[in-house]
């Protein structure tokens, strides 16, 4: 990140991601589907916790790098083995408490245009899902994703960037894909993962 300081990153992650923010409450009804016109009649964003934090009360060590998922404020922070690289992204999280899974795991898989089989759960609650979708524009999965030690929990991109900042999610970690791309090159297998 070179010179800038936690603080200048925050600040401009903020700018960043505020313009995106406040002009979302405008979606044209008629341009989105019906979970879509939910998701922005009665989520809202939550940036007001958008704030840095430092990896030592959540983690003993930074082995493998740490990303820490906060689902109260809805971000993700990452910080390399070295700590020389601390990054926070604002993100999407679970809907519901019952699709909400907190605790410690670790990435054990990356993969670049990922495809993507909704989970049983998922076909039941929308039985007009496809059961696969091949990489590309319409996966939900977006560009990159992190596959987590959990099973079917992941973090991932989104090409619908309504969702970021909301609950919004069937379970899994949603980021912007310029952000998943970023974290996707700072990231390895092993590196420990927290959402509380």
């Amino acid at each position: 990140m070179g010179t800038w300081s936690r603080r200048s990153f925050v600040m401009a992650s903020f700018a960043s991601v505020s313009t995106p923010v406040w002009s979302q409450s405008n979606v044209n009804s008629e341009d989105t589907t019906e979970i879509e016109q939910e998701i922005t009649k009665s989520q809202r964003h939550n940036l007001s916790s958008f704030r840095a934090l430092d990896w030592r009360p959540y983690f003993s060590n930074l082995k493998n790098g740490a990303i820490l998922v906060d689902m109260t404020s809805r971000a993700l922070h990452f910080w390399s083995e070295d700590a020389d690289i601390y990054n926070l992204y604002p993100s999407s999280v679970p809907m519901s408490d019952e699709l909400t899974r907190r605790g410690r795991t670790k990435v054990i898989k990356k993969v670049e245009g990922p495809s993507w089989r909704p989970t049983p759960s998922m076909l039941e609650r929308n039985p007009d899902w496809p059961e696969f979708m091949p990489p590309g524009p319409d996966n939900p999965l977006g560009t990159h994703a992190l596959y987590l030690s959990w099973q079917y929990y992941r973090i991932h991109g989104t090409h619908d960037t309504r969702k970021i900042g909301r609950r919004s999610s069937n379970g899994c970690i949603g980021l912007y894909n310029e952000h998943i791309n970023e974290l996707f090159s700072l990231t390895k297998v092993g590196t420990q993962v927290l959402l509380i």
